[in-house]
């Protein structure tokens, strides 16, 4: 990606971020919050996603695509068996062009450290949007292969990766959900329309988590 497209693309986030894509009916009773800490305040249940945002949401999940994922997983097995966590990262432009914040990176494959000692237990998802996807591809890199043993499920929003592995982890683990005219999944740099209504998935993406957490 050339960084004489920031400025092209920084224009578009203002406008595009700045309004969220409404979240469907089905799900909108429950409403998460842009930031959630589960893991780092020493909650441990039977599910925990490990969540990066795509680039300049606000807090450390966002509002496009992690909360709707959250409710529809609330709506299928309950809120007592999910536990939320955000990754703690700049979420900059200068960050997704550069394929994604290394240090978001690395934060996330701590947490998934965090998760498998602090909670032994837990199945562990891994997911992210837009840039937050850059992060799960290069986070699962980082992974030991016992640590990627441990990740239950693998689940990305407008995949600016996809076609890509996700570290070690079996393809048949991984969720990758892209719609036609997505630029960010091919690779381009233009926030279109297609990129900002992935909340219609979260119906699907929880469905795949719960299926394979056996939940």
């Amino acid at each position: 990606m050339k960084p004489s497209t920031a400025l092209t693309i920084l224009t578009l986030a203002v406008h595009s971020f700045a309004a969220p894509a409404p979240i469907p009916k089905a799900i909108a009773a429950r409403q998460a919050s842009d930031t959630e800490n589960d893991l780092v305040d020493g909650v441990c249940k039977a599910l925990t996603v490990i969540f990066a945002r795509g680039t300049t949401e606000s807090g450390n999940v966002g509002t496009l695509a992690g909360p709707p994922f959250f409710e529809a997983l609330y709506a299928d097995i309950g809120s007592v068996d999910v536990a939320l966590q955000g990754v703690d990262y700049p979420a900059s432009i200068a960050g997704f062009l550069e394929g994604g914040d290394p240090t978001g990176a690395t934060t996330m494959a701590n947490l998934v450290n965090q998760a498998a000692t602090q909670c032994p237990g837990t199945k562990i998802v891994m997911s992210g949007y837009s840039q937050g996807g850059q992060l799960v591809h290069k986070a699962a890199a980082m992974l030991s292969p016992a640590l990627t043993a441990k990740v239950n499920s693998v689940v990305i929003f407008g995949d600016p990766d996809n076609g890509e592995a996700v570290g070690s982890i079996p393809s048949s683990k991984v969720l990758i959900i892209c719609h036609v005219g997505d630029d960010i999944c091919l690779h381009g740099d233009a926030i279109l329309p297609p990129h900002l209504d992935y909340a219609l998935n979260a119906g699907q993406a929880a469905a795949f988590v719960v299926e394979l957490s056996g939940l």
